[in-house]
C-alpha cells in the first residue's frame, strides 16, 4: 500500500486537493490530521485535560462560555469545548513566548494524533486499499514524511494569493493575525522545493495559483506520476505478501532518512551562504 503524504500551508488549497483525491476517479481514503487533532482534544480526553491544565490558568477564555445552551461542565459533563480562536491567539506568532506555547501544544496533540494515524493506516492496509493519503499541514515539521512513499505538496507561487485566500476565508482575522498564521506553517515555496528535491517518484508539487479547473488538472497530472512510479499491480503484490510489504516499508524509511539528511545539509549550506 502506498502512503502519500499530502501537505502545504494554510490557504494554499490542500483541503480541496484532499477532497478531489477522495472522490472519483481516485476514491482514496483520507487520514486528516486536522480532524484527528480535534478528536484527541475533545472534552474528556487526556489531551483536553492537559491543555486545560497548562493553558487554563493564563487564558481566561480558553473554554467556550457557559450559557443556556452550554452547561458549565459541558453538554455531557466532561467539560466545555475549547475556544479555538482564543487558543490560536496563544500559539500563532513568532515571539519566543508564543513559540514555547506552540511547542507545548504540539507536545500534547502530536503524539495522540500519531497513534490515531497508525491505527487508521493499519485498517486501510487490512482493507486492501491501493493507497492512502495522510493529510498533514506540518508533514515535514513533524517528520512524518519519513514514513511516506510519496510526498505531495500543494503550493502557490504568489504569496499574495495565499494571504488573499486566507482573509477571504476567515474575514474575522486581522492582517497581522493572518500573516502570523501563514508564517507559523513555514514558507510553502520551501516545502515545494523540498518535495522537488526528493528522489524521483518520491515527491510532487501541485501548483494552485488558478481556479478549481486548473487545480483539478494539476491533480490529474500528479496522479499520473503516482501511477507511473507505483503501479496498481505492485500494491496487490505487497498486499499478498506482508513480509515483503514490511521490508519495503523499512527500506523506504531508511531512504527517507537519507533524503532528509541531504536536505538538512543543503539547507545548512544555503544558510551559510546568506551570512
Amino acid at each position: 500500500m502506498l502512503l502519500i503524504g499530502l501537505t502545504g500551508s494554510i490557504a494554499t488549497g490542500k483541503s480541496t486537493v484532499s477532497s478531489i483525491l477522495s472522490s472519483p476517479p481516485y476514491n482514496l481514503p483520507i487520514i486528516d490530521a486536522d480532524l484527528l487533532a480535534r478528536k484527541v482534544v475533545e472534552p474528556g480526553t487526556p489531551g483536553y485535560r492537559a491543555i486545560v491544565s497548562h493553558f487554563g490558568p493564563t487564558t481566561p477564555d480558553l473554554l467556550l462560555p457557559a450559557g443556556p445552551d452550554l452547561p458549565e461542565n459541558g453538554p455531557d459533563g466532561k467539560g466545555r469545548p475549547l475556544n479555538r480562536p482564543a487558543l490560536g491567539r496563544r500559539v500563532f506568532g513568532q515571539d519566543e513566548a508564543v513559540k514555547k506555547d506552540r511547542a507545548k501544544l504540539n507536545s500534547i496533540v502530536h503524539p495522540a494524533v500519531r497513534r490515531e494515524m497508525f491505527y487508521a493506516v493499519l485498517r486501510a492496509y487490512l482493507r486492501g486499499e491501493r493507497a492512502v493519503v495522510l493529510d498533514v499541514p506540518l508533514l515535514f515539521e513533524s517528520q512524518l514524511d519519513r514514513y511516506c512513499g510519496m510526498v505531495m505538496v500543494v503550493a502557490v507561487k504568489d504569496p499574495q494569493v495565499q494571504m488573499a485566500r486566507l482573509r477571504a476565508r476567515d474575514p474575522h482575522l486581522s492582517e497581522e493575525d493572518a500573516r502570523n498564521r501563514v508564517k507559523s506553517q513555514g514558507d510553502v515555496r520551501d516545502k515545494a522545493r523540498r518535495a522537488e528535491r526528493r528522489d524521483r517518484g518520491k515527491g510532487l508539487v501541485v501548483w494552485n495559483d488558478g481556479g478549481r479547473e486548473e487545480l483539478t488538472e494539476e491533480v490529474r497530472r500528479a496522479w499520473e506520476e503516482v501511477e507511473r512510479w507505483s503501479p496498481r499491480w505492485w500494491g496487490w503484490v505487497l498486499l499478498g505478501c506482508p513480509p515483503a510489504a514490511v521490508g519495503l516499508a523499512l527500506w523506504g524509511v531508511l531512504m527517507n532518512f537519507r533524503i532528509n539528511k541531504a536536505w538538512a545539509a543543503e539547507e545548512g549550506e544555503r544558510a551559510k551562504a546568506k551570512l
